[in-house]
């Protein structure tokens, strides 16, 4: 379809040829070989959105809302978005999660750090099993299995952004990671090591190697069973589940770790165990409490078990 401005740029066209090409028709010829600019938008007509980018906050909302309903109802316990701002955790972070288990935190994890991210699964030394009485062959021999399921199940949970997935043990994580770490996680995973001290020393170990595999300014985040205030240094060795908070914050101080921060966030006041309680007792695991339901509802009533929540820091 002609219109004016197509028959005006004719026009000089055929001008140039005719008569020569002068300054005038230059910049006229110019001005019609270019594509017509977009027309005005009429009130009628809708705004174009913009393309809206997910923010940090919006991206953790979203993955913890596709979570499973069992994973959802230890929320109200666990605090998982409360306890990953505390720590400073952002997409496309080097994250040690230490004995992930079955993966209640990976599960939140690997598509939280995302395609630019790596999430590495670190399961106690391999050495460490037959110190407990409990560890079966069968056991022992799964756990040899583990960071091959584990690594493959985080691409299950991050099905299109999975982070990088590195399953391993402690006693096997080389000089390679020196330094290339943001954050070590320790979320209910101290107890087990702390306990076999001064005899065996996988939880000394456990902190020098963290110090090692971080960035200098690299965190910790801890979050452990804690102990009352009035128990003894023994009886908050580990075998019962619990630590002493101010001699957890002394054992990271003297493996080279500044304390940043601590926070209330996943304390439970309402868990006021006495001298023959174990935190097995709560739930999720009822380990005393199997075969008597009101015992179970008792402590179903408890919740979870009373939590600390530090923050450590490698020094620049």
């Amino acid at each position: 379809m002609n219109t004016p401005i197509s028959l005006f740029c004719s026009f000089f066209k055929l001008k140039s040829l005719t008569f020569g090409l002068s300054l005038i028709s230059v910049l006229v010829v110019s001005a019609c070989s270019k594509e017509p600019e977009e027309k005005t938008r009429t009130h009628n007509e809708p705004i174009e959105k913009a393309q809206i980018i997910e923010s940090q906050e919006q991206r953790l909302d979203r993955i913890l809302s596709e979570q499973s309903d069992e994973l959802k109802a230890r929320y109200s316990w666990r605090h998982p978005k409360e306890t990953i701002d505390f720590f400073g955790l952002q997409p496309g972070m080097s994250v040690v999660e230490v004995l992930p288990g079955g993966g209640w935190y990976s599960q939140i994890l690997a598509p939280y750090l995302g395609q630019e991210g790596r999430l590495i699964g670190a399961d106690y030394s391999a050495a460490i099993w037959p110190f407990f009485d409990w560890a079966s062959e069968e056991f022992i021999a799964k756990r040899k299995e583990w960071p091959q399921k584990w690594s493959s199940d985080v691409s299950t949970w991050a099905v299109s952004d999975a982070p990088q997935a590195i399953g391993t043990n402690l006693g096997a994580m080389g000089p390679y990671y020196d330094g290339q770490i943001d954050a070590v996680l320790f979320i209910r995973a101290l107890h087990n090591m702390h306990k076999l001290k001064p005899e065996q020393s996988f939880y000394d170990d456990a902190l020098a190697l963290s110090f090692r595999l971080l960035k200098p300014g690299g965190v910790v985040g801890v979050v452990q069973h804690q102990a009352p205030a009035d128990k003894s240094l023994a009886w908050a060795n580990g075998s019962r589940g619990y630590m002493n908070k101010e001699q957890l914050i002394q054992d990271f101080e003297k493996a080279g770790f500044v304390k940043l921060a601590e926070s209330k966030i996943n304390e439970n006041p309402a868990d006021q165990p006495e001298d023959d309680d174990n935190v097995w007792r709560l739930p999720p695991s009822f380990y005393s409490s199997a075969n008597d339901e009101a015992l179970k509802q008792a402590y179903s009533d408890i919740g979870e078990s009373n939590r600390m929540t530090l923050l450590f820091k490698k020094p620049k």
